[in-house]
Order: structure tokens, then sequence, then C-alpha cells
């Protein structure tokens, strides 16, 4: 484990770090490139708020996303699921209303997600994989 990644709070020393990656609604190719850029500044803003940390963040395909986060123990990884897709989805369609035309029932994202944790071995090998995720779509 390198030292640089090392995060230090009041009660512990951790580097806990997350790959998350969710879908529209449908498969909607709905995240065109400038809605991912918008995105991708909402997900470090909501998390900044929320006291976590986006790593790197990309658009996949315009229709998934792929996150890399590190957060304090204490913050569960469904809680900041929760954070990104309901502030997000409700942000996104307040700037961009024309996504509705593409979605119904009000909802942005799909209900599920994928969640996997991420040891110092594998960080470098997943932020190539989410850098690659732009070259794709």
């Amino acid at each position: 484990m390198s030292k640089n990644n090392l995060k230090h709070a009041r009660t512990c020393v951790y580097n806990v770090n997350y790959h998350i990656v969710w879908s529209t609604k449908y498969r909607r190719k709905v995240l065109t490139d400038e809605i991912a850029e918008y995105l991708k500044i909402l997900l470090k803003e909501i998390a900044t708020d929320k006291e976590f940390e986006v790593i790197l963040a990309e658009v996949g395909e315009n229709d998934h996303v792929h996150v890399f986060v590190s957060a304090h123990p204490k913050i569960s990884p469904s809680y900041i699921v929760k954070m990104f897709k309901g502030i997000s989805g409700r942000k996104l369609f307040l700037e961009y209303p024309e996504i509705k035309e593409k979605l119904w029932k009000g909802r942005l994202w799909n209900s599920s997600f994928y969640l996997e944790t991420v040891g110092s071995i594998s960080e470098e090998a997943i932020k190539k994989y989410i850098e690659n995720q732009k070259t794709r779509g």
C-alpha cells in the first residue's frame, strides 16, 4: 500500500475506495458529451458536499457512469450511490429538460448499480479502465 493514498481522520487512518457503475434507465443514450461534462462536475460537487472524494469519473457509451471514489469508513457505499444518483438526476433534469423526453416516469437512472471495493494494488488498473471509458463511447 502506498503511503500517499492514506487519509488521516481523527480516529483512523484509511484507504477506502470504491468503483461504482450505474446506467441510465432503459440504457437510453442520453448522456451526450455536454451532459457528461456537467455530470462529472456535479459528481465532484456532491462528493465534496457529502464529505467523500471523486478520484475519477467518466461516462461510457452515453448510457452509464463509472466513478472511482474514496470515502471515510463511516460513509456507506449505498449512501454514496444514493447521493450521486438522487442529486445528479434531479439537477440534470433541471439543467437539461430535454432528457425527460427520452425517458418516462421522471427517472434518469436505473435503480441498480455495480460496486466493488478497490485495494491499493488494483487502484491503477481501475483508473486506467475508467479513463478508457471515454474513448469507447
